[in-house]
């Protein structure tokens, strides 16, 4: 049993105020992303002790298979001491009711304190036309939702969601890998009175020093990053940075300035928006090899399973759906092709 009253730990330093929502916590969300990769058992032990750390803020979605489920299996009893901000990427009006009331059932609640739009290509908004923003004021009015968001890889349709004054909150790709368009983005959003969300605070993975990635993030008083959490061990080291922030001194500076130097370019971020792939090839991972090759131990990479994956891009259709269909623009038939030449000298 969680007991509510005893477990939680009084975090009085180092939180965020989510913009305008009242929502206040501290500066580690849980992203619950990486959770469907793991046992139901498994999944609540991480939750449960994140809870008992201090840890208060959830992020989910609909499209993340069995997280939700998850989420209301290990925390339900202790709904009342956390918030929970889940996400639809319908374009239909009887979708979302559909996808909002299931997330509820699975979360074993009958309200989210945020409910986001899932990576649109536009900004929804009253009379567009597709009737989606005013499901959201219907949900709100009903008690259903408590706070309307988006999240979004297009800075354009951030930045319009922000101009807009409609969004109570946005989840946005921000690390110190950022460009000065995504630090205007946060500006933006705190002189609105947005609470910002920072997704892929880690870069997917090409960012290996946590300490560095939170206190880069600190530095920001509007932002609230979530970090994926898969192992027992990531989720320690978060933990450890309620009651000790990592400041922002002269070697974590160094290892910033290091990585934009590595980093810095037309690199994929590992979004998955591209999938699914028709040449099954595992795009995400495979489009930025070349990276984690020289960020990660090369046992990781260099062995038959990865090798069988990398060979896959030799049957690449150029379809164009992952080109068409990246929200960074990039062009990663190229990448692919540019990491596989990359690995081969390897093998």
């Amino acid at each position: 049993m969680l007991d509510a009253q005893s477990d939680i730990m009084e975090v009085v330093m180092n939180q965020v105020l989510l913009g305008k929502t009242g929502i206040k916590v501290n500066k580690n969300g849980f992203g619950a992303l990486p959770i469907q990769r793991i046992s139901k058992e498994e999944a609540a032990d991480l939750l449960k002790k994140a809870y008992q750390s201090g840890i208060t803020f959830f992020d989910t979605a609909r499209f993340y298979t069995d997280s939700e489920e998850k989420i209301g299996y290990a925390l339900s009893e202790v709904r009342e001491h956390i918030f929970i901000a889940s996400k639809t990427m319908t374009t239909k009006v009887e979708e979302f009711w559909s996808q909002l009331n299931f997330s509820l059932s699975q979360l074993k609640t009958d309200y989210l304190d945020i409910y986001q739009f899932h990576n649109p290509s536009f900004c929804p908004k009253p009379g567009d036309g597709t009737g989606l923003y005013e499901a959201m004021l219907e949900a709100k009015d009903k008690g259903m939702i408590r706070h309307i968001g988006i999240t979004n890889h297009r800075l354009p349709v951030a930045i319009e969601a922000a101009e807009s004054g409609l969004y109570e909150t946005i989840q946005f790709p921000f690390s110190y890998l950022a460009a000065e368009q995504e630090i205007s983005l946060v500006k933006l959003c705190q002189e609105k009175g947005i609470g910002f969300i920072a997704m892929k605070a880690l870069s997917g993975g090409l960012i290996t020093n946590s300490a560095a990635a939170y206190a880069f993030l600190a530095q920001f008083d509007n932002v609230l990053p979530i970090w994926g959490i898969q192992k027992e061990k990531e989720l320690d080291e978060f933990i450890g940075y309620i009651d000790n922030p990592p400041e922002l001194k002269e070697e974590l500076k160094a290892i910033i300035e290091h990585d934009r130097g590595e980093l810095v370019k037309d690199f994929c971020r590992g979004c998955g928006y591209c999938l699914p792939c028709p040449a099954e090839i595992d795009i995400p991972t495979s489009a930025r090899m070349s990276l984690m090759l020289r960020r990660a131990p090369v046992s990781s990479y260099l062995n038959d399973r990865w090798k069988e994956k990398m060979k896959r891009i030799d049957n690449c259709i150029h379809c164009d759906h992952c080109k068409n269909h990246c929200p960074y623009g990039l062009d990663t038939p190229k990448l692919l092709a540019e990491n596989w030449a990359d690995y081969k000298k390897y093998m």
